[in-house]
């Protein structure tokens, strides 16, 4: 079917009354006009629109012209002013019936090859009349539904079908333009500059970032667009919701003057639209409340800028920051806090200047501040400065923080209960740190790897290593790591009391774990049985140790002679000593100590002081031990000189000495008729806080009641 066929008889006539003022008429409807354009598609008579409408896409680019600036000036003039949204309409309008106009005089010059140019304006004129009509009575989306849906009696329905193709082909590309206008304002926006800039300093260069750079606009530009139609809903709920009041409030009028008969309809909806992104109700008012919460923790994060210190308040500033320790800072503070009108940010910038210039001023200061309302307090401020004393060895200052904080009436959290086990643990005050520790438990905290450890080695300080294998325990059924260096505190304690069957379950969870054995796990070993009175289990462990490869060292070898000593097996040690001198050994203090003090205990007085001789050849000072060994030989053998000398030395070091220590010199001077130094040395006992045992104080009632003198023992 031709062209010719597809219009009325109606419109032919019109056309033919028309030929003369076609372009007059074109100019009232529309100021723009567009060229005419050769086509490439094949010229036929019998071609029609319906046939293939894809033959009328243009394959080059828009373009428009002004067919009159006087004209358009002119009418514009007497429209009069417009409003933006109505230019904005226009500019859409005529670039619509620009596009529209393009495509349709292509398709009309196929399929009219022999018309003259003003036969086929005069077909454009009737079709964009009818266009504008339709567009007119409810927009470009509506003319199209309605050129769909209805065609008109003026324009059969293969013509429709083409004008409605064209029409959307119009409006696509007037969409894929409007993005790509949108698309280069965002290719210049700031965000995507600053990304561009980074990657470009990163070394992307070329196609990839060029790509890149377009993918992050559109990214930015989706973003926009999807915020945009959130707007738009908000809109559009609350232009529905007035409405739906309105019509409820003139219902309710209605109601008053008669009553409706009641008519069955769909139920309305009532309350707002809800907004769901990801399957999450936005509309829901829990979200206020996550908004308000997200408001809240964002200043907590971006504090607010301390205020800046001019004039007399920065005179005032730099004499707190220049205070001496010994100086009250109390006045200061007070004038400091009444010239700023100080907030908390205020006062930690004042306390973090003080810390790195004055570590002791700032102690005194920080503790003031605990107490101005305005620095807002809190837990965490009472936790930092008690573990700050605490790792200053400051036990009295942290114990003072301690109690302010029990006086203002806040509870000790986890993080503080954390720092008063450390704190108490290093300082040796086991009772304090179990009351922190089952502080933290009583809070339903599980205590982490530092946290048993710290209370691990105050047991192993405190000598109860027993209770320390307990926690142990706790960590393997809790799965938390257990270190080599908790085992080897343990072992060293259980090796110092003589508990063998300790160190023997703590060298077997060793080898569970997969820890090897090395020389110092392997020398407590031999020490907790040589303590334990057990030579040849501790020779036992010793020729193990040489068979793994360890080389035995001076500390080793003394405590497997330790252990001969114990027993007396003089020969054995002897033997030992040959041994270990054929393979290259040297014995040294460690040594030399035990056989000193072994020689002692035998009254070899010679003996023992050639080998003290050969300590004092090795370059090193007698160790503390040797020197309770020889006091105790000096005052046996009543060599009042020599006891009296080594005593002297001892009690200058009394500090150093434990229960053990005091005991055996009492005994030597007891039994080398030196009553009065024993008194004494006794009085010296009680005064550390050592408590004598029963034999003990029967030696020294005995000693008073026969009231022996002082003899020398030969």
């Amino acid at each position: 079917m031709n062209l010719k066929h597809l219009l009325s008889r109606q419109i032919t006539k019109n056309l033919s009354k028309l030929k003369g003022v076609s372009f007059n008429c074109q100019r009232n409807l529309s100021t723009i006009s567009v060229p005419v354009l050769p086509s490439t598609s094949p010229k036929s008579h019998d071609f029609t629109l319906s046939q293939n409408p894809k033959t009328a896409k243009p394959g080059l680019s828009f373009r428009r012209y002004i067919f009159s600036n006087q004209e358009t000036e002119r009418i514009a003039s007497s429209i009069g002013p417009k409003t933006d949204s109505e230019e904005e309409e226009d500019r859409d309008m005529n670039e619509f019936l620009s596009r529209f106009v393009w495509i349709m005089r292509g398709k009309m010059s196929d399929a009219y090859p022999d018309s003259d140019k003003q036969t086929i304006d005069g077909m454009l004129l009737m079709i964009v009349g009818k266009v504008v009509s339709e567009m007119e009575k409810g927009g470009l989306e509506r003319m199209i539904e309605s050129a769909s849906a209805s065609p008109s009696q003026d324009f059969s329905e293969d013509l429709w079908r083409t004008v409605w193709e064209a029409s959307n082909l119009v409006l696509e590309d007037m969409e894929k333009a409007r993005k790509k206008e949108k698309m280069k304002g965002f290719l210049q926006s700031d965000k995507v500059k600053e990304m561009s800039r980074f990657a470009g300093e990163i070394g992307i260069r070329g196609d990839m970032l060029r790509e890149l750079r377009f993918k992050w606009a559109r990214e930015e530009m989706e973003e926009s667009e999807f915020y945009e139609g959130l707007e738009r809903l908000r809109k559009e709920a609350n232009a529905q919701e007035k409405d739906e009041k309105a019509e409820g409030k003139a219902a309710a009028e209605c109601a008053e003057v008669e009553e409706k008969p009641k008519v069955i309809t769909l139920p309305k909806r009532h309350g707002k639209i809800k907004y769901k992104i990801y399957g999450l109700d936005l509309s829901d008012p829990k979200w206020t409340e996550v908004a308000e919460k997200i408001h809240e923790r964002g200043e907590m994060i971006l504090p607010e800028e301390p205020k800046p210190i001019t004039g007399k308040c920065k005179l005032i500033t730099d004499k707190i920051l220049s205070l001496e320790k010994e100086e009250d800072p109390s006045p200061l503070l007070a004038e400091w806090k009444e010239l700023l009108q100080p907030s908390r940010i205020d006062w930690i910038n004042l306390l973090d200047r003080l810390r790195e210039q004055n570590t002791q001023l700032y102690f005194k200061v920080a503790e003031l501040v605990l107490s101005e309302e305005s620095f807002q307090t809190n837990v965490r401020d009472y936790s930092k400065l008690i573990d700050a004393h605490a790792k200053e060895n400051c036990l009295e200052d942290a114990e003072r923080i301690l109690k302010k904080m029990n006086e203002n009436g806040i509870v000790p959290d986890i993080v503080t209960s954390t720092v008063l086990v450390h704190m108490y643990s290093k300082a040796g005050n086991l009772d304090r740190a179990k009351e922190a520790f089952e502080s933290l438990r009583s809070h339903g905290f599980q205590p982490d790897k530092k946290v048993y450890n710290s209370m691990i080695m105050a047991y192993v300080n405190a000598g109860q290593p027993k209770l320390g294998m307990s926690l142990v325990d706790m960590m393997i059924t809790s799965g938390i790591e257990r270190s080599e260096e908790i085992y080897l505190a343990l072992l060293r304690s259980f090796a110092q009391c003589g508990d063998v069957r300790g160190a023997g379950q703590i060298t077997n969870i060793m080898r569970i774990e997969e820890f090897q054995p090395t020389l110092e796990s392997c020398t407590l070993l031999v020490e907790a049985y040589g303590q334990a009175g057990d030579p040849d289990q501790a020779r036992s462990n010793f020729d193990y140790m040489i068979r793994l490869g360890h080389k035995p060292d001076d500390r080793c070898t003394a405590s497997m002679i330790a252990a001969y000593g114990k027993k007396n097996l003089l020969d054995k040690a002897l033997n030992l000593l040959l041994e270990l001198e054929k393979d290259g050994f040297e014995p040294g203090p460690a040594t030399y100590t035990v056989l000193v003090d072994w020689l002692g205990r035998l009254q070899l007085i010679n003996e023992a002081e050639q080998l003290l001789g050969k300590i004092s050849e090795l370059g090193e000072a007698p160790p503390f031990k040797i020197q309770v060994s020889l006091c105790d030989m000096y005052a046996r053998a009543g060599i009042e000189k020599k006891a009296l000398q080594a005593l002297g030395f001892l009690e200058a070091k009394k500090e150093q000495m434990g229960p053990d220590d005091f005991e055996r010199i009492i005994n030597g001077l007891l039994a080398g008729g030196f009553l009065q130094d024993a008194q004494r040395v006794h009085g010296l006992m009680e005064a550390q806080g050592f408590a004598a045992s029963e034999r003990l104080k029967v030696a020294l009632i005995s000693s008073q009641t026969f009231n022996r003198q002082r003899q020398p023992t030969r």
